[in-house]
């Protein structure tokens, strides 16, 4: 792997003395593409919220996020005001709330562009021309004087891409930048996001409930359960061998493509609340593999499968599927 683009170490959340993001160790390499999966409330987009300084005051936080070698991690304000935007962007999962309604979509595309490029008046106007052309929006000149509101959903989405690639940054975190938008619009926002990705060659984190989306842009698939990493691997290796049970759990969820109809196969119980998890290991009340030794300690990260890491005591014996 290249050195990290971005590191993080043993990182923990807590809310009013409730934790709920339990030790996260992540590395990303630049221009590297991650998938963070997981159902709602796993930790994904609080993990990701704390490295940018995104969470409330009331969030306590510790461990280490290192930025190219230099942490950032509780870094002051106007630090992380260069960082966001400039050398790590966001794109969120409801572009009209992200977006603001009182302003035209190209005051906002101007404006990271003062902040993060310097550019201003006629020059600032013609590279957020040239960006909403790039993102596809048709009308580019017509639609910088649009509000959120005149756009569909997709496009205002297309315009929250523009906006987080305007200062050329080294990485991209999408949270969940298709749920909204139909089956069509959210192939169209995929492929742009692969597009943008290989022509300015930034690192993805993308941050998604479903494993489809992406297996379609991303080389490594990180699986969240209860705050934790239970699983990390490459792309094709953790969907056609996956080793640890949540991640069989889910893939078993998908409904197939092809052959005849069936029950899907859903995932017995519910996840624990992140601030009150069971003792051992916290997918051992719902796991179908779950013996008494998972209930005795929580598992840490193992080597197994070429590099691939499992939070899982079963995960040498695993037979994969």
């Amino acid at each position: 792997m290249k050195s990290a683009l971005i590191k993080i170490e043993q990182l923990t959340v807590a809310f009013n003395g409730g934790r709920v993001i339990h030790g996260i160790d992540m590395e990303v390499a630049p221009g590297e593409a991650v998938g963070l999966v997981g159902e709602s409330g796993s930790g994904k987009s609080v993990t990701w919220r704390a490295v940018l300084g995104l969470l409330p005051s009331s969030a306590s936080l510790t461990g280490s996020v290192s930025l190219s070698g230099k942490s950032i991690l509780g870094a002051p304000a106007k630090e992380l005001d260069r960082i966001r935007g400039g050398q790590i962007a966001m794109i969120f999962q409801d572009p009209v709330s992200a977006l603001n309604p009182l302003h035209r979509v190209g005051a906002q595309i101007t404006e990271a562009l003062s902040l993060h490029r310097g550019l201003h008046g006629g020059a600032a106007i013609s590279e957020a021309r040239r960006l909403l052309d790039q993102v596809g929006i048709p009308n580019a000149s017509v639609r910088l004087n649009a509000y959120p509101h005149e756009l569909s959903g997709g496009q205002n989405q297309r315009v929250m891409i523009a906006i987080a690639i305007a200062a050329q940054p080294d990485m991209l975190i999408a949270d969940e930048p298709t749920t909204a938008l139909d089956a069509t619009v959210q192939a169209q926002i995929l492929d742009l996001l692969r597009r943008v990705r290989a022509e300015t060659g930034m690192a993805l984190v993308l941050i998604s409930h479903d494993l489809g989306v992406v297996s379609t842009l991303c080389e490594r698939i990180c699986v969240m359960y209860a705050g934790r990493v239970v699983e990390d691997g490459a792309t094709k290796q953790v969907l056609r061998r996956p080793r640890h049970p949540y991640t069989r759990d889910l893939i078993a969820a998908i409904p197939p493509m092809h052959g005849p109809r069936h029950r899907l196969a859903a995932i017995r119980g519910s996840p624990p609340r992140p601030n009150d998890l069971p003792a051992g290991c916290s997918y051992a009340p719902r796991c179908n593999e779950a013996c008494s030794i998972c209930s005795q300690a929580v598992p840490d990260m193992r080597r197994v499968d070429q590099g691939c890491l499992v939070r899982c005591v079963k995960a040498e014996a695993t037979i994969g599927v």
